[in-house]
């Protein structure tokens, strides 16, 4: 269908644009226009299959390079290596494939979103029918509980409200009218239509349909989500890059090595294209894949302790670089439960304690404690407000559970935290007749007679109406004439706070009288007072933003709510720049430069739409920022898919905000960001601290091989299955424990790292050389003292094994810290998990060397104690040698500060 501002019609418009009239559709009407316009459903999307996600993981650099050195290692015949390498490579993409099974289950979860039935008018009848069969001309009855089944124009609304919270960001539901709108209203204000997928709350409705399947708000937001790309992370793209480096260094000294022995050293050409399989096998770090993956896994299991559920592996990695949080309001900064903030009574304003619908709290008046039972007035606005109500609360020991309209339950809850018994006020003041709250009078009133005999009235509802049939004001002592323009003025005093504002009045009634009018309130009411609601932001969100700040994270706002509690939320939270609001309808004025200018400056954004999301996220990104997306409803989703690290609520979030996220927050708590961050600023570092202890070794392996060609050695120092040994043992041990390191005291004093800086800075590049070169000269020293000495090939080799193991493992306690010291207890005890390590490689190692069968496999021999205390010594010096290394860079970064 074309596009049509359906908003912006009157209900006679709407009926004609779509053919169709109050009375509905016939059956044969609504199957030609079923034919026509496709069932009411959005399009399924084939996900991938489990052999292509499976292949998806062999996608990468590093493991194509692994994977032709296996196939040429295998060519040659050397089973073994090839072994090796093709399980390192198979096991890797199995735990990525695991891990990473439901790419596409946000499509499922937005279609599980829509009603399954719906009440419909078929041949001037009612009847129900699958929501699947709904066409445009469809005539939809709705009333309470019932999920809205399709895009309607509503053209009859008694008492309607639907919660549209998923789909616009609002705290509360939305009290529907029937009236045509302006055109540039936006979604959340468009009270004359109900969208597929939103909630009845209260009261009953008919609307026209008008958007069916994919043309409906909820399947565009699905044709948006399909639409996002997915971002690749941060250390998924310096990884790709570290593989290009690797791969050509690998080869360029594989060929200049393959070139100088051909050439110089007059080995064959077959002899110097082993020893370059050798070299390459050498510089392979065969073990790094794995060891990532590990890392990254061991941070998703501490992050599901602190009540994070890691979906995707490499987000835990990319919360470590993120510079920018884009929150939603409602349910996120908020705990979406309407809270009493504010009461407003004759020559006092009160505010009260408390969030939520805990009823632990209190009343304050300029900081101290104000009893509530000393103001009469207060408890009778308070009593007012828990009898013209048809919500309830219910307490036990476990907390407070609460049904109705959150509003009404805040109100309730405010009576309890004066003393009230609400049952007992309901039992001594039974209800004889009410006018339910509508749109069109915007108040409710009830009827009420007491056991002691008096009768009256009370309303509660929109202020500037309220106040409007009040004449007179209740005070401490007496009624006396009501200054309304004053009041007004108090009520916009407190809408300015952010506060949703409710007034409350009485008037007397006849002990006989049991109907209600409209008559009966038209005039003559008694002011009681004002209440200032609003979604109060959680406590602990306060804390995370303070801290987010202090660690170079922005945190901005983004909300389908009003401007005004968005800025009162904002300020509360402690945003920085809260004052300048920016709306959905100034974005849609400002082109991408313009806006590119200014997402830098600006931290809360207002009656924004999903579109607006999307861009914003976009934008940040254009920016160079990495960008975390919160959210818990249906409309966030494409933006947190966008996103670098889409954080959905667990408890409270829909299905499709989960399933379009990396993270998902089983507490709902904002604060719990803060904790996923420093993890995953730590799961870098640990990475970071693996890479620099495992391409030493490569290094100095290399550098053995190479120094062997160089001095033309006829038998090389180690062959490849030894290199294999020494890489995988080392890693899956030695590395491994780096794993498990403890955040630095520093982590989240820190500015987010830049995304593109590279894995390998020049700092790492220094220590790998030099590491490298302390390792092969240990180990090529020790090779020919053993050759000189009249030590057996056998022999040689073994020590030559060892003494490079022995250095991996007093070079293990150096990568603790990058650039701190070690020399301390905490450097060398303070990681168990390292200890344990060194304990099981030694075991492995005196097995390697001595075991009968793993000698004939890997070619070892037996050495004496005397070879053991040159290896310890000799390797021991790497420690010593590389502390120093640290104090001197830490002596030239001082003094250059």
């Amino acid at each position: 269908m074309e596009t049509v501002d359906w908003h912006a019609l009157t209900s006679s418009q709407s009926f004609e644009e779509v053919d169709s009239g109050v009375e509905g559709l016939s059956r044969e009407q609504a199957r030609h226009r079923l034919e026509a316009y496709g069932p009411n459903r959005l399009p399924e999307v084939k996900p991938r299959s489990p052999i292509m996600r499976f292949l998806a993981q062999f996608h990468d650099v590093l493991i194509y390079v692994l994977l032709v050195a296996g196939a040429v290692t295998a060519l040659l015949q050397h089973w073994l290596d090839a072994g090796v390498i093709f399980g390192v490579v198979v096991i890797n993409a199995l735990i990525g494939f695991v891990q990473e099974g439901k790419a596409e289950d946000a499509l499922r979860a937005i279609r599980q979103m829509l009603s399954p039935q719906a009440m419909v008018l078929r041949d001037e009848r009612r009847t129900t029918v699958p929501s699947e069969e709904l066409v445009p001309g469809d005539v939809v009855v709705l009333q309470s509980g019932d999920k809205v089944p399709a895009d309607l124009r509503l053209f009859h609304s008694k008492g309607l409200q639907i919660e549209e919270a998923s789909l616009t960001g609002e705290s509360v539901p939305v009290e529907k009218c029937t009236g045509p709108l302006g055109r540039a209203t936006v979604l959340a204000d468009r009270c004359c239509m109900a969208y597929s997928g939103t909630l009845v709350t209260h009261g009953q409705g008919s609307g026209i349909v008008i958007a069916t399947g994919t043309e409906t708000e909820i399947g565009r937001i699905s044709s948006l989500v399909a639409g996002v790309e997915q971002l690749t992370t941060p250390l998924l793209r310096q990884m790709a890059q570290f593989g290009h480096w690797l791969t050509m260094a690998i080869l360029g000294l594989a060929s200049v090595s393959f070139t100088f022995g051909v050439l110089v050293r007059d080995y064959t050409a077959s002899e110097m294209f082993l020893a370059s399989v050798g070299l390459a096998v050498a510089a392979i770090p065969e073990g790094l894949p794995a060891i990532m993956t590990i890392t990254l896994a061991i941070g998703v299991q501490r992050m599901a302790s602190r009540n994070a559920i890691i979906r995707r592996l490499p987000a835990v990695e990319t919360l470590g670089t993120v510079a920018v949080i884009c929150s939603d309001k409602t349910g996120t900064l908020t705990r979406n439960e309407m809270t009493v903030r504010a009461i407003a009574v004759d020559g006092v304003d009160i505010g009260l304690t408390g969030t939520g619908y805990d009823v632990h709290g209190g009343f304050v008046v300029e900081g101290q404690d104000y009893p509530a039972d000393s103001n009469r007035v207060l408890m009778q606005a308070l009593q007012a407000v828990s009898l013209c109500n048809d919500s309830s609360v219910v307490c036990t020991t476990e907390g407070c559970e609460t049904s109705g309209d959150p509003m009404e339950a805040a109100l309730l809850v405010a009576g309890i935290k004066a003393g009230l018994d609400i049952d007992t006020e309901v039992k001594q003041n039974p209800r004889t007749d009410l006018i339910p709250f509508e749109s069109e009078h915007k108040f409710m009133v009830t009827l009420h007679h007491s056991h002691e005999g008096e009768s009256f009235i009370f309303v509660k509802g929109a202020p500037e109406r309220v106040v409007e049939m009040c004449s007179e004001l209740r005070t401490a002592h007496e009624d006396i004439p009501l200054d309304q323009e004053g009041w007004l003025q108090r009520m916009e005093v407190m809408a300015a706070k952010g506060y949703r504002v409710l007034a409350v009045a009485v008037k007397p009634a006849h002990e006989s009288q049991t109907e209600l009018t409209f008559d009966d309130v038209e005039d003559g009411l008694i002011l009681l007072g004002l209440f200032g609601l609003i979604d109060p932001p959680r406590p602990e969100a306060i804390e995370a933003v303070r801290i987010c700040r202090q660690a170079g994270i922005r945190v901005k706002m983004i909300t389908g709510d009003h401007s005004v509690t968005a800025s009162a939320i904002a300020r509360q939270v402690g945003l920085v720049n809260y004052d300048g609001v920016l709306t959905g309808r100034e974005l849609d004025k400002l082109d991408d430069r313009a806006l590119h200018r200014q997402v830098l400056d600006v931290d809360v954004y207002a009656r924004v739409t999903p579109e607006h999301k999307l861009r914003l996220v976009s934008q940040l990104q254009d920016n160079h920022h990495v960008v975390a997306m919160t959210g818990d409803g249906v409309n966030d989703a494409p933006a947190l898919k966008r996103s670098d690290v889409g954080v959905a609520m667990g408890d409270n979030g829909t299905e499709v905000a989960k399933e379009s996220s990396e993270m998902v927050l089983t507490d709902d708590n904002f604060a719990t960001i803060v904790a996923a961050v420093e993890e995953g600023r730590t799961v870098y570092d640990n990475i970071r601290k693996a890479i620099l202890f495992i391409l030493p070794t490569n290094g100095g392996e290399a550098l053995v091989i190479l120094g062997a060609i160089l001095y033309g050695f006829s038998e090389f120092p180690l062959t490849p299955v030894q290199i294999l040994w020494v890489n995988m043992i080392t890693a899956v041990t030695l590395a491994l424990a780096l794993a498990f390191e403890p955040s630095e005291e520093d982590v989240m004093g820190r500015h987010p790292r830049d995304p593109a800086e590279p894995v390998l800075k020049p700092l790492f590049l220094w220590r790998i050389a030099f590491v490298s070169v302390i390792l092969m000269s240990g180990t090529f020293g020790l090779f020919v003292w053993e050759i000189d000495g009249g030590a057996s090939i056998e022999q040689a080799r073994t020590v030559a094994v060892n003494t490079l193991v022995m250095f991996e493992i007093f070079y293990l306690f150096n990568s603790r810290y990058i650039t701190a010291p070690v020399l301390n207890y905490k450097g060398l005890f303070g990681n168990h998990y390292a200890l344990m390590a060194i304990g099981i490689l030694i075991f492995f190692q005196l097995v390697f060397t001595y075991f009968g069968p793993l000698q004939t496999l890997f070619g070892t021999a037996n050495i004496n104690l005397e070879t053991w205390t040159r290896i310890v010594l000799t390797a021991s010096t790497v420690l010593f040698l590389v502390e120093a290394e640290k104090a001197l860079l830490r002596y030239l970064y001082f003094r250059r500060g």
